[in-house]
This record gives C-alpha cells, structure tokens and sequence, in this order.
C-alpha cells in the first residue's frame, strides 16, 4: 500500500508536470517533483541494520570516538521507525534512542538513560537539541518524508567536490513550526538522486550547519548509502563525522522490535 501510494503520488505529479511544461513549471512544482523522484528511489528497502563509529570534534581539534549500531523499519503509511544504541566508550555505552517519523504531526522520540534506568520521551520543543552531544539535532534522526516540508528548485550545478557530475539545488523548508531549521539547501546528484551536501538554516535564517555525504555504495542493485557523513557547525567550529563499517538490507526486523520495551533491552 505504502508504494501503491507514492507511485500514484508520483504519476499525479508527472501529469501535473507534463501540462506545466507548455505554461512553464514553476520552481515549487519541480521541486516537488524532484523530492518524490528521489523519495521513490529509496522505496521497499523493508529494514537495515548498520555498525557506525561516530567522530566528534571540538574547535581545537580535539577528538572523542564512540560506537553505535542502527536498526531502521520501513513503515506502510507512515514514516520510518529506527532505533540508534550506543556501545562504546563506556560513559554513553547502553544509551539508546526510539524514532517513530510520521508524515504528518510531530514525530515520537524516546531516550533511554542507562544510568537512569528509564526511558525519557523527547518533547517536540526539544528535537532542535543535540544527540548524545553531536552536531546531529534530534529532527535529524526522522525519516525525510515528503510530507514533511514544502520545496523549490533553485537551479542546476556541479556536484560539490565533483565537478563532473551534475546536480540540482533546491530548497525544502519544515512544515513542522517546532523545527529547528527555517530551511535546507540541498545539492542531489541528477542521475541517481543522491544527496551530496546540505546547507541547515536556523530560524533566523543563518546558516548553522552544513552535511556533506561521501563513499556512497549500493545494496541489492538499487539503494544507495553513504557510508561517511561530516557535519560541521558553523557557529562552534565543531564536527561530527559517522563512519558506517556495515550495512545490511532486509534482515527480518519486525515491528515488535521498535518499541519502548525493546528500547531498555537494545544493546
């Protein structure tokens, strides 16, 4: 049903987009146009599992390491649900957080506390604040659906750090109030849909942060995922880069394994 829906989406749009072109597609219908093109992309991966290193940076230079995994569910009428769990060093070992993306309304977030012993729900108001102490927000952490922002093509350009490719530019701005972003400038490489940089505006419309994605591999012929990702903030100077050593497609995970229950027991 979930793919019966974006592909009846995605037909609807190309009709609207086949009679725009003889008045001229606006920038906002492209746009649109593009995100489902590139949603589709990604659709019926069913599950992942992933084995992470993430890398955090201070100003200095300094360094801290610390090991995650990842478990993602691909959802019939809704967004996805995905699991992060901590494992090493041992002050954030056992730390675990529970996504449920919607694709309307405030998406559902927990944190489980080890040292706690309890699981905390995270508030829409507080998604804007940082994960584990990362340069990665709460919000980055939901599945982007489509619903989830309105959007407009700027222009095409070269991909940034490869100037032989071609991508396009575009804007996505959260229809979410509670976000703490005003809007995303995004760079997607044309042939494939793959996301290559995005520039993250607060709300004032500064920019704060920018993500770039590299290594890029392919699983089962058709989804593709970076396996470095660099978030710098610009008002601090830190970073943050993830490093995924392992990823597998369609491992069996099932819904009961997404809940508050299996939260405390994630390892």
């Amino acid at each position: 049903m979930k793919n019966l829906i974006k592909i009846t989406l995605f037909f609807i749009t190309t009709f609207i987009f086949s009679i725009s072109v003889a008045f001229g597609e606006t920038p906002e219908e492209k746009g649109l146009r593009l995100a489902i093109e590139a949603d589709l992309t990604g659709d019926g991966f069913i599950d992942t599992v992933s084995k992470s290193q993430m890398t955090l940076r201070n100003a200095q230079g300094e360094e801290s390491i610390r090991e995650f995994s990842s478990k993602t569910l691909e959802v019939e009428n809704d967004g996805d649900k995905s699991i992060f769990i901590f494992h090493h060093p041992k002050d954030v070992k056992g730390t675990a957080t529970l996504t449920f993306t919607h694709k309307t309304g405030p998406d559902d977030q927990w944190l489980y506390l080890p040292a706690l012993k309890r699981v905390k729900r995270i508030s829409s108001d507080n998604r804007s604040g940082a994960f584990v102490g990362s340069e990665f927000a709460y919000e980055d952490l939901s599945s982007q659906e489509i619903e989830k922002y309105t959007y407009k093509w700027i222009e095409d350009v070269p991909c940034p750090g490869d100037e032989q490719a071609k991508c396009y530019l575009s804007e996505s701005y959260p229809v979410e109030k509670s976000s703490g972003y005003k809007r995303r400038v995004s760079w997607v490489d044309i042939d494939e849909h793959r996301v290559r940089k995005i520039d993250f505006y607060d709300r004032k419309d500064k920019l704060l942060k920018t993500l770039v994605f590299s290594d890029y591999k392919q699983y089962l012929n058709k989804f593709w995922t970076a396996h470095t990702l660099k978030m710098v903030n610009h008002n601090t100077g830190k970073e943050t880069d993830i490093s995924i050593t392992e990823t597998k497609y369609q491992t069996g995970l099932k819904d009961s394994d997404f809940n508050r229950q299996s939260l405390k027991r994630a390892r």
